[in-house]
């Protein structure tokens, strides 16, 4: 299952359903709002997982991240702890507070969402591409993510885990019908779910 999926999936849409009540926003623009921050999100993941310590950060951090609580119970979404921890989500995967700005800017002119809504957002996407990641991660016999983390630890080197599919598994993570556009995935399962 794509992360997309996953997110939009977990407790029947919950997470999107309250990201939309928790920032005044209705559940079709909460799904736009995801699906043009994630990518930017998974766009960074990619570029940090190219060395080695960027790989083996991303590895522990989904391994002992415990983050698939917050698409197991998306009631944590907006609390000062979750805001917290996706604040330090986003100092890994973009670096800077002036590189989250950017994406919030960058997707407050796709979707015409007031720019100070996504900026609040930004931190609860970043913990919940954390979660699916970590859900993923932990679904046995999916192979993919749960191989490379089974890996972490015992002795397999880090290049070799990078080589099993880590980079195109992240690039094909959003984008379900491999079209180049994620949004019209994101809106196809919006219907799905909200």
């Amino acid at each position: 299952m794509s992360l997309l999926k996953t997110i939009m999936a977990a407790q029947d849409g919950a997470a999107v359903k309250r990201l939309a009540d928790k920032y005044g926003l209705d559940t079709t623009q909460a799904t736009s709002a995801l699906g043009h921050l994630l990518p930017a999100l998974t766009k960074n993941i990619k570029g940090n997982i190219q060395s080695d310590q960027g790989l083996e950060g991303l590895l522990g951090a989904i391994k002992n991240g415990n983050h698939s609580r917050y698409l197991d119970n998306p009631k944590l979404l907006g609390r000062k702890k979750t805001v917290k921890d996706g604040n330090g989500i986003l100092g890994h995967i973009l670096g800077s507070k002036k590189a989250s700005r950017q994406v919030a800017d960058d997707a407050a002119r796709k979707t015409g969402i007031d720019v100070s809504i996504l900026k609040k957002l930004l931190p609860m996407v970043a913990a919940l591409t954390m979660g699916g990641l970590n859900k993923q991660a932990s679904e046995p016999g999916k192979g993919g993510l749960r191989d490379l983390l089974d890996g972490v630890g015992q002795g397999a080197p880090v290049r070799e885990q990078r080589s099993k599919g880590l980079d195109s598994m992240l690039g094909g993570l959003l984008d379900a019908d491999n079209d180049g556009s994620v949004l019209d995935d994101v809106m196809g399962m919006a219907k799905k779910f909200l």
